[in-house]
């Protein structure tokens, strides 16, 4: 029998709730039903401990107990998938924070005050709780976990599992929705499934299988006879880099903007998860808060969809400057407008997709922009269009590949090589430093001229001209046939011409491009192709 959570035990429970969670996930996802019945709990959870077993898993041989126990918190919380499967995350964190240490690895009474920590960190990330969910069991799970405490885990751990599974089946009357389907709650189910393999690894007596409760006979499920999708549009999650006393604020504004709020981490990074019918507003959060990333928007009413209203081949392109915008469409992508340093309306973005034909690339043209892009590249889809999101992370990659695109062209071909084209678009831009901050090469100060390559500072200075020398130098030293410039609403009179000047003394072999991009946020936007 297993008598210390050490970082062996801890290896295989990960291991074995992983592998539990895949043969039962198509059941939980056949219970999902609340707070949205998009059906992929059992998916979302299984992730999100596959993400926590691969972390553990990768540690070096002989790592100790405290080093497993991190991993594991660490991998569920960056692999974190669902509302479910963030608040699972912080099922991890609260079991490491107790029996992760060498002392109470053992202890039966720390792993019952484990659980009940656990089920307090749960409540306080939760916005809003709701009784006959995944909090409930887990309340429960510890509650019979105190109640047995003692020397030993088997006990313990023994008693939380019979308490999640009693705290389960209630969950049917907590709930209308679950009533009124005949199901227990999914997230429930899947906590179950997860203290079932830990309780076997702490007894060594496996189960056979893992009961998830089925629906109950006779019974309807809210998906019928429902004309219009209750609740927000869309699930939007994200992990952020944001010092701790700015997450308050992220959260009143989250909460104002939708439902299912659920917001964990410390020390600076985050993991957030929110339901909103603005996804571009929840991001923007983000931005305004730190730096958001891993960003993944879901459309969450997959039945309800109009058709695509034409048909045909169609780019649509999004920007935020006027010259980038009559560059787009004189090369016939249709555009998107958006706010300078703001995100676009998703649903604007949808309804451009769907407008523009039955086979749509999209070129997002900012990393911010492309979880939006593929949020409303799925919605579009489920009208019967084809869809495709080309990965271009700069205006200059738009346009480079709106230069190979071919609508008589297969859809797949076209959008393979509009992708190609892009990929080999190096680029760069000039920023000027609204405030100090730590770079990659040093700390910048207010009114500092900074030149990125692919999104990272290569060089800080106080000359654009200077800066942008060093940008195009290092651009070309990989090699390149076409160098496209675009200036910006602030760009100094005579800049792209110092610019060409460089380039035909340095690099004469070189084929330039100079146009007005009229974009506010930087003076000077480079590609390399």
């Amino acid at each position: 029998m297993g008598e210390v959570l050490d970082g062996a035990a801890v290896r295989r429970w990960s291991g074995l709730a992983a592998e539990a969670l895949g043969r039962t996930r198509g059941e939980i996802d056949a219970l999902n039903v609340f707070p949205v019945p998009d059906g992929d709990t059992g998916t979302n959870l299984h992730l999100t401990v596959l993400a926590a077993a691969d972390a553990v898993a990768a540690l070096p041989a002989g790592s100790g107990t405290g080093e497993a126990w991190q991993a594991l918190t660490r991998g569920a919380l960056l692999g974190a998938r669902g509302n479910s499967g963030v608040i699972l995350s912080l099922v991890f964190r609260g079991l490491a924070e107790i029996v992760g240490r060498p002392e109470t690895a053992g202890d039966g009474a720390a792993l019952a005050e484990a659980l009940g920590y656990a089920s307090v960190l749960a409540r306080g990330a939760v916005e809003r709780p709701v009784e006959g969910t995944i909090l409930s069991v887990l309340e429960s799970a510890a509650a019979a976990g105190l109640d047995e405490r003692g020397p030993g885990l088997a006990g313990v751990a023994r008693a939380a599992v019979a308490g999640a599974r009693q705290a389960l089946r209630r969950t049917t009357g907590q709930l209308d929705v679950l009533a009124r389907s005949g199901v227990v709650d999914a997230g429930g189910a899947g906590l179950c499934v997860v203290l079932e393999a830990l309780a076997a690894v702490i007894t060594e007596e496996y189960p056979e299988r893992y009961e998830v409760p089925a629906r109950t006979p006779g019974e309807g499920t809210v998906r019928e006879g429902r004309a219009e999708p209750a609740g927000p549009g869309y699930e939007v999650m994200y992990l952020l880099d944001a010092a701790d006393e700015r997450v308050p604020r992220l959260r009143a504004v989250l909460d104002a903007l939708g439902d299912s709020l659920v917001v964990v981490g410390g020390d600076g990074l985050w993991n957030v998860h929110v339901h909103v019918d603005d996804a571009g507003a929840a991001i923007e959060a983000g931005l305004s808060a730190g730096r958001p990333h891993r960003i993944r928007v879901t459309y969450l009413h997959a039945g309800d969809r109009s058709q695509a209203p034409c048909t045909g081949r169609a780019v649509v392109a999004v920007t935020a400057a006027d010259g980038l915008a009559a560059l787009f469409e004189s090369t016939g992508a249709q555009v998107v407008r958006r706010e300078p340093g703001a995100l676009p309306p998703l649903a604007l973005l949808a309804e451009a997709i769907l407008a523009a034909g039955d086979e749509v690339a999209v070129l997002p043209n900012e990393p911010e922009v492309a979880a939006l892009a593929e949020a409303a590249a799925e919605r579009a889809r489920e009208s019967g269009a084809r869809i495709a999101v080309v990965p271009t992370k700069a205006s200059v990659q738009g346009l480079a590949a709106l230069a190979v695109h071919d609508p008589l062209r297969r859809f797949a071909d076209d959008v393979i090589a509009m992708t190609r084209a892009a990929g080999a678009t190096r680029f760069g831009n000039l920023e000027v430093a609204a405030e100090e901050a730590f770079t990659s090469v040093g700390l910048c100060q207010p009114g500092d001229v900074l030149g990125l390559i692919e999104g990272d500072v290569a060089m800080i200075g106080e000359d654009l001209a200077e800066v942008a020398r060093h940008v195009l130098d290092r651009l070309l030293s990989g090699g390149g046939e076409l160098v496209t410039l675009i200036s910006g609403t602030y760009a100094p009179e005579g800049l792209t011409a110092l610019l060409e000047a460089h380039l035909r003394d340095r690099h004469p072999d070189v084929e330039v491009g100079v146009y007005d991009g009229g974009q506010v946020l930087y003076p000077l936007l480079i590609g390399v192709e």
